[in-house]
């Protein structure tokens, strides 16, 4: 959970010398002498590194691992920016920027496009996940960096950047003239209705435009005859604290608490109520979480369900409930600090806690859960309506339903295709019947009409693709996975030729997780009545 403070250039020699002297630990007690000789006892054994290692160094490096060493020593979310990473984190937060509408990977040394925004100026001209950006302004990228790369693909509003592009399956390489244009950054994947009266939203992140995003989804629903709601939060890392409050708002009566947090410094102890009206307000919600719903979402999801506002399907949650104040320190880089903890209406914690070196924590996401776990009776909470709910370690679901993967519960062979990006690779054998952006003659393509079905034999050729690709085929396994593998080879395809909505809208038919979550209405009711007695209690106590 992230909010912004200015901090002078100058503290970032403080900052510095708490690398030997573990200043943040006692500051309350050390003095402007020990402080002053900290940082001697640093800068002296930085010229040393300077003026006596056997090879000439970074200084620029070199300081800014030991700033990372120093964090590393607090916690797994306090952590260093350096200029680019602040920056991209600036952006994320604003959600928009200027340029083509791409994220691109450096993969065997060639700038490669991994995703793109629908709407953008990438997407219009018919750039595809998966396409080599071979030449940017005449020149051969081979070897770039990415951040060289999108210091030149980025730039003013309505100026064109001349790109090469070398696609699997062309022989020449294709060139195009793409105009710069404002990226938005969708936070929302995903806003139809699944039936009559059932609608479907997918938060996918937290930015500054999240809580409107939502509200304009909400609205497009309900003019098309939403009765009750499945919002889906899995996979969302989560983002802005304010945004988190707003969403919440969204299904909260004023007055009530969503999210406190408390901290050892000035301001860190705040509580966060709904102030608005609910837009949504008594329909009933399901909200779908997994392993990596983490932060923001958590607090969602531990808001709505505290307040028996909404019942939660899905996996316990990442467990992420550190604060971190951004600090801009110097040359145009900043540092995460963790100042506050937050806590759920009902007293929750729902930070996990960590190992010493946050390897455990880290790879939480990696290991299964079996939907049980024990619990210390000191970290039972009660929900308004008088429901057990537990403290210390994400929310936990009121169903639990294993879904790691797209709402599916692959083998390791089947999440390990998904990991190494198998299906998307295999997606770029396919075109949209009669999509002419970006097609030149002589490429080798099968096309497909949205809608389409994966055959038996689309299968059997993705099984002959992963031996093009050197993959050992499990067969056993393969055999299954093998609705898992036609859902996301589906889904891979749809997402590269139809858009995320079209994609999003055909996998949750055959998505396990969240066809059990549109079962739970009736639960979901039942905890509507809860909030409304409860509710009514409340403001009657008052």
């Amino acid at each position: 959970m992230l909010k912004h403070r200015a901090l002078p250039a100058a503290v970032f020699a403080v900052l510095v010398s708490a690398l030997v002297g573990g200043f943040f630990g006692r500051s309350a007690l050390a003095t402007k002498d020990e402080v002053s000789e900290r940082y001697r006892v640093f800068t002296a054994a930085l010229a040393a590194i300077e003026n006596q290692y056997v090879e000439e160094v970074d200084s620029e490096r070199v300081v800014y691992s030991a700033i990372n060493g120093m964090l590393q020593t607090l916690d797994p979310h306090s952590n260093f920016l350096d200029p680019r990473t602040y920056a991209q984190l600036q952006e994320r937060q604003q959600g928009r920027y200027y340029g083509l509408g791409i994220t691109i990977q450096v993969v065997d040394g060639d700038i490669t496009v991994v995703s793109l925004f629908e709407g953008s100026p990438a997407y219009k001209k018919g750039i595809r996940r998966g396409d080599i950006i071979a030449e940017i302004k005449g020149q051969d990228t081979k070897g770039w960096t990415s951040d060289r790369a999108v210091r030149d693909l980025r730039g003013p509003k309505g100026t064109e950047v001349e790109i090469g592009i070398r696609r699997r399956g062309y022989d020449q390489l294709i060139r195009v003239a793409v105009e710069r244009d404002e990226i938005s950054i969708p936070t929302i994947q995903g806003v139809f209705m699944v039936d009559a009266g059932t609608g479907y939203i997918k938060l996918r992140d937290f930015s500054e435009t999240s809580d409107r995003d939502l509200g304009r989804a909400i609205d497009e629903l309900t003019g098309k005859g939403m009765k009750r709601l499945l919002l889906d939060l899995r996979d969302n890392p989560g983002g802005p604290l304010d945004q988190a409050i707003k969403v919440s708002n969204r299904f909260l009566p004023r007055g009530d608490l969503i999210v406190y947090t408390r901290g050892r410094v000035a301001n860190s102890d705040q509580d966060y109520r709904a102030t608005e009206e609910p837009t949504v307000k008594s329909m009933p919600v399901v909200v779908l979480v997994n392993r990596n719903s983490a932060s923001a979402a958590e607090i969602v999801a531990g808001a709505l369900q505290d307040h028996d506002r909404a019942f939660v399907v899905g996996e316990t949650t990442f467990g992420k409930a550190l604060v971190q104040s951004i600090y801009r320190i110097s040359q145009g880089a900043g540092l995460a600090l963790t100042t506050a903890r937050y806590y759920t209406p009902s007293g929750r914690l729902i930070q996990r806690p960590w190992d010493g070196s946050f390897d455990e924590y880290l790879t939480y996401s990696l290991r299964d859960q079996d939907g049980t776990r024990d619990h210390d009776p000191a970290d039972m909470k009660l929900t308004d309506a008088g429901r057990k709910v537990y403290s210390g370690g994400g929310i936990e679901p009121d169903k639990h339903v294993a879904g790691p993967v797209e709402g599916f519960n692959p083998t390791r062979f089947g999440r390990t295709l998904y990991a190494r990006q198998m299906f998307d690779e295999f997606a770029e054998r396919f075109m949209a019947e009669g999509d002419t952006r970006l097609a030149p003659a002589g490429g080798k393509r099968r096309l497909v009409k949205p809608g389409f079905e994966v055959t038996d034999a689309i299968v059997d050729d993705f099984k002959t693709f992963l031996g093009t690709q050197k993959v050992k085929v499990d067969e056993a396994a393969f055999g299954e996975d093998r609705e898992f593998v036609r859902a996301m080879i589906r889904y891979a395809i749809d997402l590269q030729l139809f858009g995320v909505e079209a994609a999003r809208r055909r996998l949750i038919a055959s998505d396990p997780q969240a066809q059990f979550a549109l079962s739970q209405f009736s639960e979901a009711v039942r905890l509507s009545d809860l909030s409304r007695t409860s509710a009514i209690a409340r403001r009657d106590a008052r």
